[in-house]
């Protein structure tokens, strides 16, 4: 028997597409209400649940800057010099920016038109630009003004 001779499995022999007879059972008051009900108190569950995640987050939130007020307390002249390197490394930051802005700017033909280019372009200012983020973040998280930090 050839694959086109044999018969086709049952599922795949008759499909209905015939709108539904008069035979369906309406939708009952009582199924909607329930139905409701329920939407009603999973949406109250979704909000207890989000509740927790905030005090959640909130509470870790709370442990980092007290902890990070702690290593201000305990390293007072660190978080000094951190600060002022935070200052210098943003003005650097915003040298480069102006650089890459420039850079854009001049050659936006060529980045819009050629995959080459852009990708050379973010090869060149990628890197330099998301360590730069990074190390002024880090700088400035660590010589935050607090009411406790002192001179």
């Amino acid at each position: 028997m050839s694959d086109s001779e044999r018969p086709a499995h049952p599922l795949f022999t008759h499909i209905d597409v015939t709108p539904a007879t008069a035979s369906s059972k309406p939708v009952s008051n009582d199924s909607v209400s329930g139905l409701l009900g329920e939407l009603v108190d999973s949406q109250k569950r979704q909000n207890e649940l989000l509740e927790q995640l905030i005090q959640t987050m909130n509470a870790a939130q709370r442990q980092r800057a007290n902890e990070l007020g702690q290593w201000k307390q305990a390293n007072p002249r660190l978080a000094k010099r951190c600060r002022d390197a935070a200052e210098t490394l943003g003005q650097i930051q915003t040298r480069f920016l102006e650089t890459v802005t420039e850079e854009i700017n001049d050659n936006a033909d060529v980045l819009l038109d050629g995959e080459f280019m852009l990708n050379e372009f973010v090869d060149r200012f990628g890197p330099r630009l998301a360590h730069l983020n990074g190390v002024l973040q880090v700088l400035s998280q660590l010589s935050s003004a607090s009411s406790n930090d002192g001179p």
